[in-house]
């Protein structure tokens, strides 16, 4: 059951990505003064007034695109409204009634649901005593607001809550938060595909899917239901703007497109790395995929477009990346096709899996018997002092973080690092998610003294 879903309409530039952004309380759209920068549907759920609702904010209507994503973009709005239970109509009160507005007062007297009407960008007294004029448009009383500013705000929440919102809906809302859903990010460069893997799991034109590189330039949230071999669940995917080169970044947009995909990297409980399998592993892959490295992230690393290369050896492919992503050596690797659906909802399975296993948590005895073992086994080289490992406790799990206390923590940072972490994952069948070591200095061990500064850093 989903909750209630309020659009936010109107034509290019008139302020509705900063509307929801204000309403979200947190940026989730790009905000940027240039028309059509929002081309997807981006949904965010917002809580306000005892009520528990989606907002969505759309692409301008009436948006003639450089990029010939007109089309996309239209369609995108019409499952929009279509599928919303009220609208925020959103106008520009310092440019004042254009004809812009006009289309899309038509379109929204068509449709049948309830409508509020924002006056935005109302910044001094005079524009604030102007917003009735806009009562010609037959939407009721407008509601002067200032996204930016904030001004305004409450008063348009309370207005969905008073006339948008269906009440007898609200038995729905009770439903668990967003953050009790498995969250995994698809990740991966420009045109490899991401979009079109969304649209095939959530089983409509959910994101807009194009030949024109950076179509994507949002990180859009889609929260589906599959049925695995583990049983049902429900999941979110998060679709980022295509990887590149930072150099490369062409504008600010791009910039927080950029910025937008590493953030949602880290809010993100598993990572699908997406290539395109008839293009070889870049730069921008090995820069990624330090980075999943750096935050710990759990990866499954998905070769696309397999429908397009019918005699790829798939052993080489894996070799292959396993040699160029050689930090990623015990990330699972899945090949799909994301246009056919072809091993989609195994991959999914997998997803699971290492979430799974980033969950478990280890013994104190047993972890400190598989340390000493490995101590034994191999020890770090030094030269100036003896390297000692006293012992180690569990302190957190998704990554599984591992406290352990040695008499220098240089010594074992690095190579070693790595060494206790292949022993690790293969001692408590963890095989296929990294684990967080943190060394931290002691000087002496006492036998059967309780570990007072085994403490979560």
């Amino acid at each position: 059951m989903s909750l209630p879903l309020i659009a936010i309409v109107g034509r290019p530039n008139v302020g509705k990505s900063s509307l929801l952004n204000r309403l979200a309380g947190r940026r989730v759209s790009i905000v940027e003064p240039t028309a059509g920068v929002t081309r997807d549907r981006v949904i965010v759920a917002v809580e306000a007034l005892g009520r528990r609702f989606e907002v969505m904010d759309t692409g301008g209507l009436g948006l003639v695109d450089e990029d010939r994503l007109k089309e996309h973009i239209e369609s995108q709005i019409e499952v929009a409204l279509e599928s919303c239970d009220g609208v925020l109509f959103v106008v520009d009160a310092k440019e004042g009634l254009v004809p812009g507005d006009e289309l899309v007062a038509r379109r929204l007297r068509k449709l049948g649901r309830p409508v509020a009407l924002v006056v935005n960008k109302v910044e001094s007294r005079t524009e604030e005593l102007g917003v009735h004029e806009w009562q010609r448009l037959g939407f009721g009383e407008p509601l002067p607001t200032s996204a930016l500013e904030g001004f305004g705000t409450t008063d348009v929440l309370q207005r969905v809550v008073s006339e948008l919102l269906p009440p007898e809906r609200r038995a729905e809302e009770d439903q668990p938060a967003d953050e009790a859903v498995l969250k995994f990010a698809v990740v991966g460069k420009r045109n490899s595909g991401k979009s079109t893997l969304i649209n095939h799991l959530a089983g409509a034109e959910r994101v807009i899917v194009s030949e024109i590189p950076g179509t994507t330039r949002d990180a859009i949230d889609v929260v589906f239901d599959v049925t695995l071999e583990s049983g049902p669940r429900r999941l979110m995917a998060i679709d980022t703007a295509g990887v590149r080169k930072r150099s490369r970044l062409q504008d600010a947009i791009e910039l927080f497109s950029y910025t937008r995909a590493t953030e949602s990297i880290r809010r993100a409980d598993v990572v699908l790395h997406l290539f395109d399998v008839r293009e070889e592993i870049s730069q921008v892959d090995k820069k990624v995929a330090h980075y999943y490295s750096l935050h710990h992230k759990p990866v499954v690393i998905v070769g696309n477009k397999i429908d397009l290369v019918p005699d790829l050896d798939l052993e080489k492919w894996d070799r292959y990346i396993r040699q160029q992503l050689s930090g990623l050596r015990f990330a699972p690797v899945a090949f799909v096709s994301a246009k056919d659906g072809f091993n989609v909802v195994e991959t999914l399975d997998l997803l699971v899996d290492l979430h799974e296993q980033a969950g478990r948590r280890i013994g104190t005895a047993e972890l400190n018997d598989a340390l000493q073992d490995a101590k034994t086994r191999l020890s770090p080289k030094s030269r100036s002092k003896v390297p000692r490992l006293y012992y180690g406790t569990q302190i957190d799990v998704r990554p599984p973080t591992i406290l352990v206390f040695v008499n220098d923590p240089k010594l074992f940072r690095g190579q070693y690092e790595r060494y206790l972490s292949n022993i690790l994952r293969e001692r408590f069948d963890l095989p296929e998610v990294p684990i967080k070591l943190i060394f931290r200095e002691r000087t002496r061990a006492r036998p059967g003294e309780a570990p007072q500064d085994a403490r979560p850093v």
